[in-house]
Order: C-alpha cells, then sequence, then structure tokens
C-alpha cells in the first residue's frame, strides 16, 4: 500500500473506486472508469481498492458503502461520492474538481 500513497501524493488527480467482489454495482463500474482512463489519458490515475482486502484503507477514509468513488489531489480528498456514476459525468467532476 505504499505505492498507493505515494500516487495519491504525486500531484496528479487520482480517482480511487473503493469496491468489493460481492457488490453487484461495483460490476458496472470497470468499463466506465476504463472509459474515464480512456478520455483523460495520462492527466489522472484511476485506481481500484478492494475494502476486504484493505479495510484499514477503507476505514481510513470513512468508506462505509461500494461503489465509493474518492477523487484526491496532492493527497486530499477533492469529491466523494457513493454510487454508479455514468462516464461522462465523472469527467466532468475530474475536470472540475481537480487542476487537470
Amino acid at each position: 500500500m505504499s505505492k498507493f500513497y505515494e500516487i495519491l501524493n504525486s500531484g496528479k488527480p487520482v480517482l480511487v473506486d473503493f469496491f468489493a467482489e460481492w457488490c453487484g454495482p461495483c460490476k458496472a463500474m470497470p468499463p466506465i472508469l476504463k472509459e474515464v482512463a480512456g478520455e483523460l489519458k495520462d492527466k489522472v490515475w484511476v485506481l481500484k481498492v478492494d475494502i476486504d482486502k484493505n479495510p484499514q484503507v477503507a476505514e481510513k477514509y470513512g468508506v462505509r458503502a461500494v461503489p465509493t468513488l474518492v477523487l484526491f489531489q496532492n493527497g486530499e480528498v477533492k469529491w466523494r461520492q457513493s454510487g454508479v456514476m455514468p462516464a461522462a459525468q465523472l469527467v466532468k467532476v475530474i475536470q472540475e474538481k481537480s487542476s487537470t
């Protein structure tokens, strides 16, 4: 997880998808995240964190429901929302809330 914190503090916006294997709505996120990453290319990191394998990280950021999307920049939370979101809306949020 040290690499995770390194990336969060890299200066580049980081969108983290907190998910669980057993979560139905979480299964809708991979193609959405792929579309977001494709559209924003190297302007943003897109990471997935399994809350069952990394409970300490989920607890640190107060993740109580999955999927929860959290946008970080310079290690700071810029935005968060629980639930599935369309790719276009996510791209807009990332552009508005970070310096991409």
